[in-house]
Order: structure tokens, then C-alpha cells, then sequence
């Protein structure tokens, strides 16, 4: 591994603290949590973002406004959804939440388009009506990071880039960002979008995890770097599988649980031995730590997590406030290399 991944870890503001608070000091977890800034942009946010994937889906809106008030109570701001999440239902249940908690102004709401079934591709038109669209089920006057959810390849960036700055310009959107695109592309849409003098991207969304290295790190990284990206990394958890549920075959059931299955392999069950004892040297669960392995990676922001119930949301959000040791951090990437 390079150096450039092997010497980060998180730094936390000097805080003074009160004797109640000192026990999660001892474990390594500071209470005080510093937002973080998205890329260039001027949003910070909570270094873990609340998926709203399973909103509409697997979770009603009275169990997904439970797990968004939980969130929101351990100081989280920062919401991400997709027009395509259960056909918009996603969108629908946090605009009704935002409504009746009456928070649209403490949050970063960020939502994606071009995957939807009623607008789907990034097209101008496609784009304009699908953020259109996602302005009235969120109920609100503009998004704070809209993300093009696909790589259209089809379609010209220059229209793609043009479409998402007259949204910018109309106050719509205030910035956006690519989910899943290579770095070659990531390149092409700024040689575009300094060619044609419209905004360019400030964040990126792929897959990163323990389990999910290369992608990332093997050239995404630099790109990030290059154009100053702040990263989310989504699968955080692989698929549940870093959440430590699954630990042989006899777990696995479901959509959920098939998708975890496959790092049911050797390196799989090295990697879950390594988070368990550094999980008991904090006091805190396993993806806890996972997510704050992705806290030391360079360019990351908030690493987007779900959750299915309001009790699971402490896990997530305990990533933010734990400092994991230079050992620690070599241990886990010593383990997770493939």
C-alpha cells in the first residue's frame, strides 16, 4: 500500500470535556465530532451520511422518521437518497419528515438522478424534470448535492453538464457530483465542464470498504486528489457484511444477507477477526470500526451507511467520534489487502 494510505488517520478538535464524558475518552472516542467539507464546496456535514434507501422499502415512514430522529439527535446532518429508491417513496418519507420536524435548514440533503423508471438517463430533459420532480417529493426549494446516480455514456457531457448548471444557476441545485463513474470519465466531465464554463463536480459516491479496496484506491483516489472530490463512499458496510451478522453460510438469507455472502471467504473471515478485536479495544461494534477505517482514508467525507432500525443508528454514528490508532489502521489495511 502507498504512503498516501498508509499515514492518514482522523484528527479531532482539541475539546475541553466534562468528567461524565471522560470513559469515552478511554476508549479512544472523543465526544466533540467536526464536520467535515464536501470538496470545494461550502456544505459540511456529519462524517456519516444517513442512506434513506431502504425508506419506502424494507422501512415504513413511522420506523424511517424514528431512525432519521435518532440520527438527527446524535448531531447527524447529512441525508442521502435517490430518485429511484422506491420509485421517489424515499424522497416522499424524508420531504414529509424535514415538513414536520420543521429541520429543513440544519440538514444537507443530497438525492441522485438517472436512474428512476419515469426519468431515467441524464439527458437535459430528463434531468431537468427528474430534479424537478425530486424538488416536490422532498418539499423543498433547492438540493444541496445532487449526484448524476449513473454513467451515461450515451449521452454528451457538455449536454449532461449543461442541463445541471442551469439548475445551479436557477438555484435549484446548489452542487453535484458523480456516483460510480471511473476516473477517466471523472476527467472527461472536467475537461468538459471547463471547456463549456459551467460548474464542475465537487463530490464523487462509489463503492469503498474493507472488502471493496481497489477501485478506489487504485486510481479514483488520485482523481479525487486532482479535483479536489469529497468522497462517500457507499456499500460502506458491504452489504451488511462488516456489520458482522454474517459469519458463515448458515447466516445468510435474503436479499441483503446473498449480497454479503460472497466475502464469506478466507481474507472475509480475517478481516471480521481484525475488526472484532479492535471493536473490544474501543468498546464499540464492528461497524463502527469499519466505518471509521474509512474516517483515516484520504478525501473521504462521510461514508453513507442505512439503517433498518432507530437502534442500529448509534453504530453508525459512534464512527465519527472514534480515533483509531496508526496499529490499528495498519492492522486493518494489512488484513483487508487483496
Amino acid at each position: 500500500m502507498t504512503q498516501l494510505f498508509s499515514k492518514q488517520r482522523v484528527v479531532l478538535p482539541e475539546v475541553t470535556i466534562s468528567t461524565a464524558e471522560t470513559a469515552a475518552i478511554v476508549h479512544g472516542r472523543d465526544p466533540a465530532v467536526r464536520p467535515r467539507r464536501i470538496g470545494s464546496s461550502d456544505l459540511r456535514v456529519f462524517p456519516l451520511a444517513l442512506s434513506g434507501k431502504l425508506f419506502g422499502a424494507e422501512t415504513d415512514a413511522d420506523s424511517a422518521a424514528a431512525i432519521l430522529d435518532e440520527y438527527t439527535a446524535h448531531g447527524g446532518n447529512f441525508i442521502d437518497t435517490a430518485d429511484s429508491y422506491a420509485d421517489g417513496a424515499s424522497e416522499r418519507i424524508i420531504g414529509d419528515w424535514m415538513r414536520g420536524r420543521k429541520n429543513r435548514d440544519g440538514l444537507v440533503v443530497a438525492t441522485k438522478v438517472g436512474k428512476s423508471r419515469e426519468h431515467p438517463g441524464l439527458r437535459g430533459r430528463a434531468i431537468r424534470q427528474a430534479v424537478e420532480a425530486s424538488l416536490r417529493r422532498l418539499d423543498v426549494d433547492n438540493i444541496d448535492l445532487l449526484y448524476l446516480h449513473v454513467d451515461d455514456p450515451d449521452v454528451d457531457f457538455e449536454e449532461t453538464l449543461l442541463a445541471v448548471d442551469e439548475q445551479i444557476r436557477a438555484g435549484r441545485v446548489r452542487y453535484f457530483g458523480g456516483s460510480d463513474h471511473t476516473g477517466n470519465r471523472l476527467i472527461e466531465a472536467r475537461v468538459a465542464a471547463g471547456q463549456i464554463g459551467v460548474a464542475p463536480m465537487v463530490a464523487l459516491q462509489n463503492q469503498y470498504n474493507l472488502m471493496h479496496r481497489d477501485e478506489y484506491e487504485g486510481g479514483l483516489a488520485h482523481v479525487a486528489r486532482q479535483q479536489n472530490l469529497g468522497v462517500m463512499p457507499r456499500f460502506a458496510l458491504a452489504a451488511g457484511f462488516l456489520a458482522g451478522g454474517y459469519r458463515s453460510r448458515a447466516d445468510v438469507g435474503g436479499r441483503r444477507g446473498r449480497g454479503a455472502s460472497k466475502h464469506l471467504t478466507r481474507r472475509g473471515q480475517k478481516v471480521l477477526a481484525s475488526l472484532d478485536a479492535v471493536a473490544a479495544q474501543h468498546e464499540v461494534s464492528v461497524s463502527t470500526i469499519a466505518l471509521a477505517w474509512l474516517l483515516t482514508k484520504p478525501f473521504v467525507v462521510a461514508p453513507v451507511a442505512s439503517a433498518s432500525r432507530a437502534e442500529q443508528v448509534l453504530d453508525l454514528t459512534a464512527a465519527a467520534s472514534v480515533s483509531l490508532t496508526r496499529q490499528q489502521i495498519t492492522e486493518l489495511d494489512r488484513v483487508s489487502a487483496t
